[in-house]
């Protein structure tokens, strides 16, 4: 049997936004490998393996995937989203580029998937229409003055932002940290849009100004956007929608 490495996005988290790509490589494994709650998105059936693992441990789970295809396992990564957004692809390239010289030779392949800021973008409009950038701000991996460097030059910049891991339980503090940083740097109400769960039963958007923006409104089901300078709102008889535009005034 030769073996190889898929890293797989699942999307958001409805099978309606899992790539046919993708659902054909989960067909093909013998072995299933990431965080608990995406390796359970998995339907289990005969002759699947399904490996489990806890977060933060991306280094070790990408070297169980790599020492599993060495013996001739087909192995699928699986991440929420897309592999290649704060996601698995990094880790297990991490692992390959200080593993033993036989991993380089793997069938190694990394399969897109529709990642939380785009579905959360197409459900509210067009937040992403112009120049964007996207802001991880777990400090688990990198220290907190980084990501106060990157959120200040990027409100100077007048990106459009799309944010991860704005908040959980451990690191209650940072959301608010951010939000206050964005509104002094911002000055003004442009759109914020916090989208949780979406494609999922869970689904909720809301939209605000940024100035009316508080931190209890985001969580780590929660993808966040804030529009640029431009970003305008085009109410509805239900909702409304939210787009930048393409072009720049000179």
């Amino acid at each position: 049997m030769s073996g190889g490495v898929v890293i797989a996005g699942l999307g958001p988290g409805t099978e309606a936004l899992i790539t046919p790509e993708v659902s054909s490589a989960l067909d093909w494994a013998t072995d299933i490998v990431g965080y608990i709650p995406y390796v359970r998105r998995v339907t289990p059936r005969a002759g699947l393996t399904l490996h489990e693992s806890d977060n933060r441990v991306e280094l070790d789970r990408s070297r169980h995937a790599l020492e599993m295809a060495s013996e001739g396992r087909r192995v699928v990564v699986v991440s929420s989203g897309d592999p290649g957004v704060f996601a698995m692809a990094s880790a297990v390239f991490e692992a390959v580029e200080a593993g033993p010289e036989a991993w380089r030779a793997l069938d190694i392949r990394v399969l897109p998937g529709i990642t939380a800021m785009l579905a959360a973008a197409a459900r509210a409009g067009a937040p992403l229409g112009h120049d964007f950038c996207a802001i991880n701000l777990s400090d688990n991996l990198k220290p907190w003055a980084l990501i106060e460097k990157r959120l200040r030059l990027a409100a100077q910049a007048d990106f459009a932002m799309a944010f991860y891991n704005p908040r959980s339980k451990s690191r209650p503090e940072g959301f608010g940290r951010a939000l206050r940083l964005l509104q002094e740097e911002c000055g003004d109400a442009r759109p914020i849009l916090f989208a949780r769960a979406v494609s999922t039963p869970e689904e909720r958007i809301t939209c605000v100004p940024l100035t009316e923006a508080t931190e209890d409104m985001a969580d780590m089901r929660t993808v966040v956007i804030l529009g640029n300078s431009a970003t305008r709102i085009i109410p509805r008889p239900e909702g409304q929608f939210v787009y930048t535009p393409r072009s720049v005034p000179e």
